[in-house]
C-alpha cells in the first residue's frame, strides 16, 4: 500500500491513517462494504458505508493518478525535455487533468497548424522569434526557411506564428491562471436561437440571460445544456478577453521589445482567440456539467434511499388500486405477507358506468378480506379514484384508510419475466395493482424489483451519465438492503441479489433450495445451498434473518461468528431470553469477556430488540380518509403532506390534490438560500402552508414556513439590505484621508525634533 496516498485520504476524511489502511486491507481480502461497515467496526473504528466507499474510490483514483504521473514523466524524458521544474510540477498535481495540462505541450499532435509547421522545419524559426532578438531582420531570417515545402516568406512567418500560438495555448500555468479568472469573473450568456422552436416556452427564462459562472445553480446548468442540445439556445462566455490577450502577450515577451514584437503579439492573440479561450470555455462547460451531474446523481441517490427506507405497514391487508379511465381500475388484495388473494376490475369513470355496481364490488372486497388500507396509484385518474374511495368510506362508515402511492415503474415490473413467472395468468395491469399494494406493505421488498431509474425520484435523469448514475443508485440500494436485512424465508430473488456476498445466481439457488426443502430453520443451512461457499456465507449470514427457527440468535443482526460472545454476555448479565427492552448490562462483568466495544454494543442492542427494523426510525405513509379539493384551499392554510420528490429548486409535496404542490427553495427556511436535500427527503411527512393558488392551472405553491414568518424574514432581509446601503453611502461620503508623501513625513519628523 502507498503510505502517501493513505495519509492523503485520512486527511481528507479527518480520520487516522490506520483506519484507512485497515479498511483497504479488508477490501483486498474480498470483504464487501456492508460487511465491513457492520461486522468489522473494531478494525475501522466504526466507519460507515459512505466513508468506506470513499476510501475505496479515492485509493483507486490516487493510484491511477500516480501511474499517469510516472507515464508522463517517462514520455517527456524520452523526448529529452524533462527538467527538475517539470518533475516538480507533475509530482505536485492533485488531479489527472492537471497532469494532462502539463503534458499537453509534449503530446504528439498530428493535425494542428503548428504540427504542420513543425513538420516543415519551422520550429527553429519560432524559437528564434521567441528568443526576443534585439537585432536582425524578420524577413531575412524567414528567407532561410523558404524551400519546396515552405513556398514563401509569408508562409514561413505564419508557420512560426502558428507554432508560437499553440505554445501560448499549451502553457499550463497560463491556462490555469486564465481559467481561474474566467471562473471567478466570467459570465455565461444564453440567447434564443433565431429559428428555435420552444412551443411550451420551457426555456423562456434563458432566452436572454446572463449569469456569473461562479454563481450559476446546478439545475440551471442542466437546463441550459438540454436547451442547447435541443437547438433552442446559444451559449457563450463573456469576460475580459482583451485583458487576457495582453497578459498572454506580456507572458510571452516578459515586457521586452524585439524585432519580432508585432508578430509575437499577433501570435499571442491568435493563440488566445483560436485555441486557448475556446479550449478553456469547453473545459469550464464540461466541469460545470460534471458538477451538476454529480449533484443531480447525489440528489437522486438520497431520494431513492428515503423511498426504499420507508417503513413497512406490517400486519395489514392492503387493497392495491391501479386507477384508469377507459380501461378501468384494477384492484388487487394482498395479505400481510404480500401474497395476492384476489384481483378484480371496476369501471367507475366510463361513460354510462354502473357506479352502484362498482361501489358494491369494492365494498365486497373490503369486507370479505378485511382490508384495512387502500393503496391508490398516483397516475392517470388518481384523484378521481381517491374521490371514489373517500366517498365510499364516508357514506358507508368504513374503518378504512387510504394512501396515495407512487406507481412509477409498476408497469415496468409488470412486464418483467419475474412478474410473468409469479402471475402467469394475470394481465399486465392486474400485476401493476399487486405491485402498488405491496409498495405500501413493504416498499423495499417491492421497489427493489424495479430499475431504480424508473422510480421517478430524480431530475434530468436522462441527461445524466448513465454509468455513473447506475453505480450510485446501486450503492444506495446496497446500503438500504443491508441496513434493513432480509427474511431468509420470504425474501425474493431480487432482494437477495443485493445482500452482501450474494449475486443473482446464488440468490436463485437460495430460492430453489427453499422451494425444494421448505423453509430455512438455521443459518448454517445456507452452507448447503449450491454456489454458496464459506466465504459468501461469512459475508451474507448476518444480514439474513430467520424467525421461529432452531437458533434464537438467527432472528437478530448478530453474526454467527459472534454467537458465542452473545451467549457469554447474556450469561454474565443473567439474561435468559431475547427481546428484553429494559435488560441491564453490567459493564464490570462484561469488560473481562474479551469482546471489543463495537461488537458488544451491537450485541446489547440485538438482545434488547432482536426484531428491530432499521426503517422504523423513519416516518411511514400518510394515511387519509377524505379527499381535498383545490376550491377548499385558502392562502395561509396549514396542511400535512408527503414529499414526493426533491430537486435543486425545491420539493414537490403531495397534499391530496391532483398535482403535487411546489415548495420553492425561497420558502423552505428562515435562510433565503438553502439546499433542498438538506431540508427534506423523499417520503418525509411535512407541515406546509398554502402560499399561492392557481385554480386555472390546478397548481398550488406551498411554504414550509407560516406566511407571517415569511413576511418577517423578508422584512429582516430588506432592513439589512437598506442598512448595508446606508453604511456604504456613509463610507463613500467620508472625507478621504490626505495622502501622506515622503516630504510630508520628513517635515513632521523634523518638526518633532525641533520641539
Amino acid at each position: 500500500m502507498n503510505e502517501d496516498i493513505i495519509k492523503t485520504i485520512a486527511a481528507e476524511l479527518k480520520i487516522r491513517s490506520e483506519q484507512v489502511s485497515n479498511t483497504l486491507a479488508l477490501l483486498e481480502e474480498g470483504n464487501t462494504v456492508p460487511f465491513i461497515a457492520r461486522y468489522r467496526k473494531e478494525k475501522t473504528s466504526g466507519l460507515d458505508e459512505e466513508q468506506i466507499l470513499f476510501i475505496q474510490k479515492q485509493y483507486d483514483y490516487q493510484n491511477r493518478l500516480q501511474e499517469r504521473k510516472e507515464n508522463v514523466l517517462k514520455l517527456i524524458a524520452e523526448q529529452g525535455k524533462l527538467t527538475d521544474e517539470i518533475t516538480k510540477s507533475v509530482n505536485e498535481c492533485t488531479k489527472l487533468s492537471q497532469v494532462e495540462d502539463i503534458y499537453r505541450p509534449y503530446a504528439q499532435k498530428k493535425k494542428t497548424r503548428a504540427a504542420a509547421a513543425i513538420n516543415k522545419g519551422l520550429q527553429p524559426f519560432a524559437d528564434w522569434m521567441r528568443s526576443l532578438p534585439q537585432e536582425g531582420d524578420l524577413i531575412q531570417e524567414a528567407v532561410k526557411y523558404v524551400n519546396d515545402e515552405v513556398i514563401n516568406v509569408q508562409e514561413a512567418i505564419q508557420g512560426a506564428m502558428d507554432i508560437i500560438a499553440e505554445a501560448v495555448s499549451d502553457d499550463p500555468k497560463q491556462r490555469w491562471a486564465f481559467k481561474d479568472t474566467i471562473m471567478k469573473a466570467g459570465v455565461i450568456v444564453t440567447k434564443l436561437k433565431k429559428d428555435a422552436v420552444d412551443e411550451n416556452k420551457v426555456y423562456e427564462m434563458y432566452y436572454d440571460r446572463s449569469e456569473k459562472v461562479s454563481q450559476i445553480a446546478d439545475h440551471r446548468i442542466m437546463a441550459i445544456d438540454r436547451a442547447e442540445k435541443e437547438k433552442i439556445l446559444t451559449v457563450t462566455f463573456s469576460f475580459d478577453e482583451e485583458g487576457l490577450r495582453q497578459q498572454a502577450y506580456s507572458n510571452l515577451t516578459h515586457g521586452q521589445k524585439s524585432v519580432a514584437d508585432d508578430n509575437l503579439r499577433m501570435a499571442a492573440y491568435d493563440g488566445c482567440d483560436r485555441l486557448l479561450f475556446p479550449s478553456i470555455e469547453r473545459e469550464i462547460r464540461s466541469e460545470l456539467s460534471d458538477r451538476a451531474h454529480e449533484k443531480s446523481i447525489e440528489v437522486f441517490s438520497l431520494n431513492l434511499e428515503k423511498l426504499l427506507l420507508q417503513p413497512p405497514l406490517k400486519g395489514r391487508t392492503v387493497l392495491g388500486f391501479d386507477p384508469g379511465f377507459y380501461n378501468g381500475c384494477k384492484l388487487a388484495v394482498v395479505d400481510e405477507t404480500g401474497k395476492m388473494l384476489t384481483v378484480d376490475k371496476i369501471f367507475p369513470f366510463r361513460k354510462n358506468a354502473n357506479l352502484e355496481n362498482d361501489r358494491r364490488k369494492f365494498i365486497s372486497l373490503v369486507k370479505k378480506y378485511g382490508v384495512q388500507i387502500v393503496a391508490i396509484g398516483n397516475g392517470t385518474a388518481s384523484r378521481e379514484s381517491e374521490s371514489f374511495v373517500a366517498d365510499i368510506i364516508r357514506e358507508e362508515g368504513l374503518q378504512l384508510s387510504y394512501a396515495i402511492v407512487s406507481e412509477a415503474g409498476a408497469s415496468v415490473w409488470s412486464a418483467q419475466e419475474a412478474a410473468r413467472a409469479e402471475f402467469p395468468d394475470m394481465a399486465v395491469e392486474e400485476r401493476s395493482a399487486v405491485s402498488i399494494g405491496r409498495r405500501l406493505l413493504d416498499p423495499l421488498a417491492e421497489l427493489i424489483k424495479i430499475d431504480p431509474k424508473s422510480i421517478g425520484v430524480g431530475q434530468y435523469q436522462h441527461d445524466l451519465p448513465q454509468k455513473a448514475l447506475s453505480l450510485k443508485l446501486d450503492e444506495a440500494i446496497m446500503k438500504c438492503v443491508n441496513r434493513t436485512g432480509a427474511d431468509l424465508n420470504t425474501a425474493s430473488q431480487e432482494l437477495l441479489t443485493h445482500i452482501s456476498g450474494l449475486n443473482s445466481a446464488v440468490a436463485k439457488e437460495i430460492v430453489n433450495y427453499r422451494n425444494e426443502n421448505g423453509r430455512f430453520t438455521d443459518r448454517k443451512q445456507l452452507l448447503n445451498v449450491k454456489k454458496l461457499g464459506p466465504k459468501a456465507y461469512t459475508q451474507c449470514a448476518g444480514f439474513l434473518r430467520i424467525q421461529d427457527g432452531t437458533e434464537p440468535l438467527d432472528q437478530t443482526s448478530i453474526h454467527p461468528e459472534s454467537y458465542e460472545a452473545a451467549r457469554k454476555v447474556m450469561a454474565a448479565c443473567g439474561i435468559t431470553s431475547l427481546g428484553t427492552p429494559d435488560a441491564k448490562f453490567d459493564d464490570e462483568k462484561l469488560k473481562n469477556l474479551g469482546i471489543d466495544e463495537y461488537t458488544l454494543r451491537d450485541i446489547e442492542d440485538a438482545i434488547r430488540q432482536p426484531l428491530r427494523d432499521y426503517r422504523d426510525q423513519f416516518e411511514g405513509a400518510l394515511l387519509r380518509s377524505d379527499v381535498l379539493e383545490i376550491s377548499d384551499l385558502h392562502i395561509g392554510d396549514k396542511l400535512s403532506g408527503t414529499v414526493r420528490n426533491v430537486v435543486d429548486f425545491g420539493a414537490f409535496v403531495d397534499i391530496g390534490l391532483h398535482e403535487d404542490g411546489l415548495v420553492h427553495t425561497s420558502r423552505m427556511s428562515m435562510r433565503r438560500n438553502v439546499i433542498p436535500s438538506e431540508i427534506v427527503s423523499v417520503n418525509d411527512i411535512v407541515d406546509v402552508w398554502v402560499y399561492e393558488i392557481d385554480e386555472a392551472r390546478n397548481r398550488v405553491s406551498l411554504s414550509f414556513l407560516p406566511l407571517e414568518k415569511l413576511e418577517e424574514r423578508e422584512a429582516q432581509y430588506k432592513y439589512r439590505k437598506k442598512k448595508g446601503k446606508a453604511n456604504k453611502k456613509q463610507q463613500a461620503e467620508k472625507p478621504k484621508k490626505k495622502e501622506v508623501t515622503m516630504d510630508d513625513a520628513m517635515a513632521r519628523l523634523l518638526s518633532r525634533f525641533s520641539k
